[in-house]
């Protein structure tokens, strides 16, 4: 489970913003009273609000919407009907909405912190004792079976049997996806010695926890964007959870665009940059580097090793990585800043450290397609080139921080 975040940071960062806000002046304009720098953080944010983090999540709740569809479709039919190709399919759209929850795990701050999203989809190592347990018992995966079994998997299963890696555990294994003729036979995982379950358990538990996931995507989706899909917020309604911030009826969208505007939880332009550049980029950057990758490589937990049944843990921390590009870019899959985008204000503010900012983000990702090219994690932590992608990424964490304390000053 993930627990790394840098909240005493990003307080003592607030506070000296507030400071900086009361004492710093500046050149204002006529536009609401901003200076010409606040006026284009303004502009940065009408950027990437919607074009990373609404194109990121809408993304993330289609794709998974679509997961659960054909994983529920495959366990109504049974591991007996069901092709090679069909199961091939449910591997790719599970890598694909994959890739879309890493690449949002820059801007974690918000809805999936505030409601506990990130920890309830996104933990591991996965709970293989636990969920041999669980689904050796007929009376339990009786539960979990059809459009009733996602709430019972939401509320009765432990957050080490729910989300991606559960799912995971059944469509992968070794690297690999799954045959239909393993699932055709009992479970003969090591955690399962001893216990008989059947691969239509598996496909069922799988569908079950694939619905409470599409839930939780759903929420992220319509918790920030006001014009989510009307199905999701449909959705989210029907669950009775909350989906704005809290205290506020502002989705978490329109609290960041709403930024220095009386209703907003940030005070200042310079606070919401703040949160883009510490609470989400430099939050994930030190994550991967100390937690993601350390905990293995430096021996103190070697079971702490996300996504090893698809050996796509290289893949998971380029993502990682791609998500604060894109966050500083200002457009989700972009390979350039944006013209109103973090990076570029750097660059044409006059930010000295713009330029070691940019090569720390390429040499992080130099480096873990290095790491990716000599093997999965799971395989190789111990390698030294595993070191040199943590020092890589550690150095892009410091320049993020770096550029956060200049956004104080202006």
């Amino acid at each position: 489970m993930k627990k790394f975040v840098k909240t005493l940071t990003f307080a003592a960062m607030s506070a000296a913003l507030c400071l900086a806000a009361a004492s710093c002046g500046g050149n204002k304009n006529q536009l609401g009273g901003l200076t010409d720098n606040e006026q284009e953080m303004k502009r940065i944010a009408e950027q990437y609000v919607p074009n990373v983090i609404y194109a990121t999540y809408g993304d993330l709740a289609r794709e998974t919407g679509e997961l659960y569809e054909l994983l529920a479709a495959a366990a109504q039919k049974g591991p007996a009907a069901l092709s090679q190709g069909e199961l091939d399919a449910i591997c790719a759209k599970f890598l694909q909405a994959r890739q879309s929850w890493e690449e949002s795990e820059a801007f974690l701050f918000g809805a999936a912190s505030d409601f506990g999203i990130d920890p309830h989809i996104d933990t591991w190592p996965l709970d293989a004792d636990g969920l041999a347990t669980e689904l050796a018992n007929a009376e339990k995966v009786a539960f979990l079976e059809g459009e009733d079994g996602i709430g019972y998997a939401a509320t009765k299963l432990g957050q080490e049997l729910l989300g991606f890696h559960g799912i995971e555990f059944v469509l992968f294994r070794d690297g690999k996806n799954r045959t239909v003729s393993a699932l055709r036979a009992n479970e003969d995982h090591e955690a399962f010695a001893g216990k008989t379950v059947t691969g239509a358990q598996e496909l069922i538990y799988a569908a079950a926890v694939a619905g409470d996931l599409r839930d939780n995507c759903y929420r992220l989706c319509v918790a920030w964007n006001p014009k989510a899909p009307a199905d999701y917020a449909g959705r989210c309604k029907e669950l009775e959870v909350p989906v704005t911030v809290t205290g506020s009826d502002l989705t978490y969208g329109e609290n960041m665009l709403a930024a220095a505007a009386a209703g907003s939880s940030y005070a200042t332009w310079q606070s919401a940059m703040s949160s883009i550049l510490i609470a989400g980029c430099s939050n994930i950057c030190a994550e991967v580097a100390d937690v993601k990758m350390g905990n293995a490589h430096s021996g103190e937990d070697v079971n702490y090793i996300e996504s090893p049944y698809s050996k796509k843990s290289f893949q998971d921390f380029i993502d990682n990585i791609l998500s604060i590009q894109y966050s500083l870019y200002g457009a989700a899959g972009a390979t350039s800043a944006q013209p109103h985008s973090l990076m570029n204000f750097f660059r044409e503010a006059g930010y000295d450290g713009a330029a070691a900012m940019q090569s720390a983000l390429e040499a992080s990702l130099a480096a873990l397609k290095a790491c990716q090219q000599k093997g999965a994690f799971v395989d190789i932590y111990t390698d030294a080139s595993v070191q040199t992608a943590m020092d890589a990424i550690s150095g892009l964490d410091d320049e993020l921080n770096k550029a956060a304390n200049w956004i104080l000053r202006q």
